[in-house]
């Protein structure tokens, strides 16, 4: 009777891990939503490279801006989001937030700011603060440079225009890529000309450029500079229906130093992005087990994190 109990515990045991193993590989397509940010690239170059490794399938889905990603998590079409900046996106996010439809699994990121930037010649000559920008409108010619349409930075430049606080009612918001706004503070700055524009951490943009943070935007963007955190965002049910991706995406915590010194490879090296986060985590083995801790592959089978990370390199050589 011993032997018979051992035999259905055993195949208990191991129905019980198939039905976990079935449940989990209904997952097996992850699909991460992007904007075109560089920071975000990186964080979801790590997530998709690691992902890859564990089995699973990675589809990055482009949209224009953050609303339209939290659109697609509501229609379940996005299942992770990994650039929710609060507080300054809690006002785009609420309508998809407040049904339940999308909800916070962990914050990745708790070392971030945005706000206003000029570059340091602008600042050395008197641009320190917010209200000082309308003085000099024709050094700016009138301009401020954002980001994407829809973008929660926007609404705020548009909000102080709208209401011409520090007198800038008569200046107009430039609603671009996060790629061309670089391009024109690049020519700009070698020109020694005025800009003012959306700037934020982390960003190789602060080592690319010497330049300085406006105060006065508390208002608009935040105490601090726009001291911010980036969470994880996750569509409904996915805790549930995958639980090892839940735990996986859990552990996917960054501090600003590794995504700038991986930002600093593919803005200013030119080196594609799955190469140079494979790159950083062949070096970094120990990062790559505490993002895997606790998370099995696709088919439930053990990790082993130094293997992985050595596999990393061995994809593209040395």
């Amino acid at each position: 009777m011993k032997f018979v109990s051992r035999c259905v515990l055993v195949w208990l045991l191991a129905l019980t891990g198939y039905a976990e193993s079935a449940t989990e590989a209904q997952c097996q397509t992850v699909r991460i939503g992007v904007v075109d940010w560089t920071d975000l690239h990186v964080v979801n170059g790590i997530a998709k490279s690691l992902l890859e490794q564990l089995g699973y399938r990675v589809e990055l889905s482009n949209q224009p801006a953050t609303p339209e990603v939290f659109s697609q998590m509501q229609q379940r079409n996005i299942d992770v989001f990994m650039g929710y900046w609060t507080p300054a996106m809690v006002e785009v996010a609420a309508p998809f937030y407040g049904p339940q439809d999308v909800s916070t699994l962990t914050a990745n990121l708790d070392e971030a700011l945005w706000t206003l930037a000029v570059p340091d010649y602008v600042y050395e000559q008197g641009v320190h603060d917010f209200a000082d920008i309308a003085r000099f409108s024709d050094k700016f010619e009138g301009r401020i440079y954002g980001l994407e349409k829809g973008s929660s930075g926007n609404a705020a430049i548009l909000e102080m225009i709208s209401s011409n606080a520090f007198g800038l009612k008569d200046f107009k918001l430039i609603e671009t890529s996060e790629r061309l706004m670089l391009a024109q503070v690049n020519g700009r700055v070698r020109k020694g000309e005025w800009i003012v524009f959306m700037g934020w951490k982390p960003h190789p943009m602060n080592q690319q450029f010497a330049m300085r943070y406006l105060d006065g935007g508390d208002q608009y963007f935040g105490p601090d500079y726009g001291k911010a955190t980036v969470n994880t965002s996750i569509r409904k049910g996915l805790e549930q229906e995958c639980p090892n991706l839940a735990r996986f995406f859990s552990n996917l915590t960054f501090k600003a130093a590794i995504e700038e010194e991986i930002m600093q490879k593919t803005s200013n090296e030119f080196v594609p992005v799955d190469r140079a986060v494979r790159m950083w985590m062949h070096r970094n083995p120990a990062q790559v087990s505490a993002w895997l801790s606790g998370v099995k592959t696709l088919t439930g089978q053990p990790v082993d994190a130094q293997m992985m990370a050595d596999e990393m390199e061995v994809t593209f050589g040395r």
